[in-house]
């Protein structure tokens, strides 16, 4: 039997190919019905040190449809750390308040540290450049709800791959399944080496272009991502790239009947306004699948859902 009680995510590497499939499926129960008030009792924190909407939000709803209470912050400037409180002190301290913890936080292995110091599992929503273990568990969910299967599916991940933490997620999880990948991006922001070995290991295929129309044809999931600002120590660099891929609505013409537009968000000018219409547009769709998918991740790990 798969059991996920008291297990924290911090990698979607954490998780077996099986147990990620079960989340999926607990996933599906909720999506049929939001509202199971399973979670009565239990006090969720949510501590987001980086600024978010669509992840901070999307649990909070998930722990509200399930009737979980949730306390927390959503700015690193409303907590103690801006007094100079270690992050090891406020985990251990928030740890006397919860029964479980949901973290952002813009350093990279953050999320692994506090699962080490944590007396209760701990939910990575996102630690730095390195993972995003829940989106790429909704991103899995939408796939597979959208292509009926998570095999034999060509995957167009575009834009910057080499910071996208989402991107990092999702090519290693969709490396348990026969996936044919084809990474599309500036050359200063391939997808790297430490990534690509998931692909390589796994004796799957992948393909690098630097041109979006090269893939179109090709691809059953067209995955975008915005080039972030953020990550880019060299200002200069993110000038040159940051409207390097625009997807519009006439490019897809000639696409595959089946195929979908994933996009982690927010937008900011990689996906034009035109294709939000078209129906192989899925990114807002996709982030409603969030919920869903949070709030199966909670009932698993709190015991609730087997």
């Amino acid at each position: 039997m798969i059991n996920l009680k008291n297990r924290s995510l911090i990698s979607i590497t954490d998780y077996s190919k099986e147990e990620i499939l079960k989340v999926l499926d607990i996933a599906k129960d909720f999506e049929a019905d939001p509202r199971q008030r399973i979670l009565t009792g239990h006090v969720i924190a949510s501590l987001f040190f980086e600024p978010s909407t669509r992840t901070r939000l999307s649990f909070e709803s998930a722990v509200q449809y399930m009737g979980g209470s949730i306390i927390g912050f959503a700015s690193a400037d409303t907590s103690s750390q801006r007094k100079g409180e270690s992050l090891k002190d406020t985990i251990l301290t928030v740890s006397n308040y919860s029964d479980l913890i949901i973290m952002r936080n813009p350093m990279d292995g953050s999320a692994r540290f506090a699962s080490e110091v944590a007396k209760v599992p701990i939910i990575n929503a996102g630690d730095g450049a390195n993972q995003h273990p829940t989106q790429c568990l909704l991103d899995l969910y939408s796939i597979q709800k959208t292509q009926g299967t998570l095999d034999n599916l060509h995957i167009a991940l575009v834009g910057d791959l080499k910071y996208g933490r989402t991107v990092h997620s999702l090519v290693q999880a969709l490396s348990m399944f026969n996936t044919t990948f084809h990474l599309v991006s500036p050359e200063s922001l391939k997808l790297p080496s430490a990534v690509k070995i998931y692909i390589k290991n796994a004796g799957l295929e992948y393909y690098q272009y630097t041109e979006l129309s090269d893939v179109i044809p090709k691809a059953d999931i067209i995955y975008m991502t915005r080039v972030q600002q953020e990550r880019f120590p060299d200002p200069l660099e993110y000038e040159k790239v940051k409207n390097a891929y625009i997807l519009e609505n006439s490019m897809l013409d000639g696409s595959k009947e089946n195929l979908r537009i994933l996009h982690p968000l927010p937008r900011v000018n990689e996906i034009s306004e035109d294709v939000d219409d078209n129906p192989k547009a899925y990114y807002f769709q996709q982030a409603r699948n969030g919920v869903y998918v949070r709030q199966a991740l909670i009932a698993a790990i709190l015991g609730l859902k087997e």
